[in-house]
């Protein structure tokens, strides 16, 4: 039997075929167009902290001004201690299949699971800000790239300042962020170190968790209990403004000094007349930035970086 040749098959035939090839071909190209926008998850903690809104509207304007090389989902947490909500926001961007995970994570040690769960499921995670704790990601058996500042060095420059104001002997407390956050850590140790060079006494340590009013009652509580306390070291702005709050409010305003970390527009006034003696800016609109910029190396095929250190800078009056 002699086989037909497509050229003598009906025209409706080799019309209808050659109108599924162009379908397929246009929905594969379109797939593959899809494929090379990636979507970057950016994960923070308390939007009511100043520094990740600014954080959060330095990765907005990136993103405008690169909208054909990938697609941004913004998330945070309403407080700086909700750590379930923060693993629930992960989990939703599992579910997603988002490119990448960009984390400010609210707990050094409590988002590893959930992150390596992301990772297991094929998605990029790059950490900023707040390290993860290379002890626990080490056990997990996996690494992740850390984009974030020097917080040890970053505090301990504050601390220095603080000191030339001081007296040897003179009595300070310090106001840490949640303990076990790597930076709250990490800016502790950094107060530490000038106070203990400077020949200060640190009376007490205490968190005030990142937030205002907590800090605000921690230290109405420290100053009642040391009537002599001369500064007040705070780990964040946030911080900083409840120290203020509550030097005021004890009418020692002047008499007890204070310094926080991340300038924040809230506490430059107070920079401006000396309620707060110097805090550190660590650049919140770009730190976001700097994660997404490697997470897109990293998906376009170059080798994970090494950890990258970001500036701190010093500010005073």
């Amino acid at each position: 039997m002699k086989s037909r040749s497509v050229f003598t098959m009906p025209f409706w035939l080799l019309a209808i075929i050659i109108l599924v090839l162009l379908v397929c071909g246009c929905q594969k190209s379109e797939q593959t167009a899809t494929k090379k926008k990636p979507t970057i998850a950016l994960v923070m903690k308390s939007l009511a902290n100043e520094f990740f809104s600014t954080m959060a509207d330095g990765a907005r304007k990136h993103q405008a001004e690169h909208s054909q090389a990938y697609d941004l989902l913004i998330n945070g947490i309403k407080n700086e201690t909700d750590l379930a909500e923060q693993v629930n926001l992960v989990e939703q961007m599992i579910a997603r299949q988002v490119d990448a995970i960009v984390i400010a994570p609210a707990d050094s040690r409590a988002l590893v699971t959930v992150l390596k769960r992301a990772k297991d499921g094929g998605i990029l995670v790059v950490n900023i800000d707040n390290k993860l704790d290379p002890d626990v990601l080490k056990q997990a058996g996996f690494s992740i790239p850390f984009v974030g500042p020097d917080n040890r060095a970053g505090a301990r420059r504050i601390g220095e300042v603080l000191a030339k104001q001081l007296s040897r002997g003179d009595q300070v407390a310090i106001i840490e962020g949640v303990p076990t956050a790597f930076n709250g850590q990490q800016r502790r140790l950094g107060f530490e170190d000038a106070m203990k060079a400077a020949g200060m006494n640190i009376v007490t340590v205490q968190s005030g968790n990142w937030e205002m009013e907590k800090a605000n009652n921690v230290a109405a509580g420290i100053l009642s209990e040391h009537p002599d306390l001369k500064a007040l070291l705070c780990a964040n702005d946030n911080m900083a403004l409840g120290a203020v709050a509550a030097i005021q409010a004890a009418g020692k305003t002047g008499k007890v000094l204070v310094v926080g970390f991340d300038n924040i527009g809230a506490i430059r006034p107070m920079l401006a007349d000396s309620r707060v003696i110097a805090t550190a800016d660590q650049h919140a609109d770009l730190l976001a930035v700097f994660g997404i910029e490697a997470a897109l190396k990293i998906l376009k095929g170059e080798a994970a970086p090494s950890d990258q250190t970001t500036a701190v800078d010093l500010i005073t009056k």
